[in-house]
């Protein structure tokens, strides 16, 4: 699933495209996404100019004067420039269409949205959608401190507790194995044991694990490309992530698979500790 770095790679590229310009056309071809796409939207949009993107968890944020688009990626989405021309291949499902530039999205499996929030209706980060995330891992106040008052309570394990959003958004799959690798941290320690001296490690590893993924263009491991069609690199220098049977990057003791809430998890059995 695309995560923070893939969708903010996204955002970036495509800002220059949208951002001041107007949007001529709005081209559904198909609506049966995750949650059905407004059967108004085209003409909700058509002729409106794009004021900003934005972008919280991993859902897209583009701006209009009388509201937001929420566009989610789903499990296999990408939104890429393709020529005005080129027809469309199979599950190329949305086209936004300005005077100079074409932008398509691809979901194979439909899993990701297009949904409209009116500015009569607030702010959109109180979208039902957005409301109850967590922080973003790149706000000041997220720190060792913030992890540590937030998991008290919390008995699940430090690798499903950074999954499920709601303490901080954008640690996905591949930068939750990445980030507890780099701070030392089993993932099936239970999140209310861990100290906050090490909550403090673990803090700084989410952070630079996704400055180095945003960096390499995120992870491209399945139909993910950026907004130019290019893939991410990410993953090719993953310390455990996909590595199982391979020797440790540190100490060459090999990587083990674990399964946590139906998702593979990848750890060093003796630097995570």
């Amino acid at each position: 699933m695309p995560e923070l770095p893939e969708v903010e790679t996204t955002r970036r590229g495509i800002a220059p495209t949208v951002e001041g310009h107007v949007l001529r056309r709005l081209v559904v071809r198909e609506p049966r996404l995750r949650w059905p796409i407004p059967d108004h939207l085209p003409a909700l949009l058509e002729g409106r100019t794009i004021l900003s993107t934005g972008r919280r968890g991993k859902y897209l944020l583009v701006q209009f004067e009388h509201g937001w688009l929420i566009v989610h990626l789903g499990m296999s989405g990408s939104l890429r420039h393709v020529p005005p021309a080129e027809p469309p291949r199979k599950h190329d499902h949305v086209d936004w269409v300005f005077d100079h530039a074409v932008l398509r999205l691809h979901d194979p499996r439909r899993f990701g949205a297009v949904l409209w929030h009116p500015a009569e209706s607030g702010p959109v980060e109180e979208h039902p959608l957005l409301a109850n995330l967590g922080i973003e891992p790149f706000d000041p106040r997220f720190d060792g401190s913030w992890l540590f008052r937030h998991t008290r309570r919390r008995s699940a394990s430090i690798k499903q507790a950074l999954l499920m959003g709601d303490i901080v958004v954008g640690v996905g799959n591949i930068y939750a194995s990445e980030s507890l690798f780099r701070a030392g941290i089993h993932p099936n320690t239970p999140a209310r044991r861990i100290s906050a001296a090490r909550y403090e490690k673990l803090a700084a590893a989410v952070r630079a694990t996704l400055e180095d993924a945003l960096r390499a263009g995120g992870s491209s491991l399945r139909d993910y490309v950026g907004a130019q069609g290019e893939s991410g690199y990410f993953q090719i220098d993953a310390r455990v992530y996909d590595r199982a049977g391979q020797p440790c990057r540190a100490c060459t003791t090999p990587i083990r698979r674990l399964v946590q809430g139906q998702r593979a998890t990848y750890y060093c059995p003796r630097c995570q500790r």
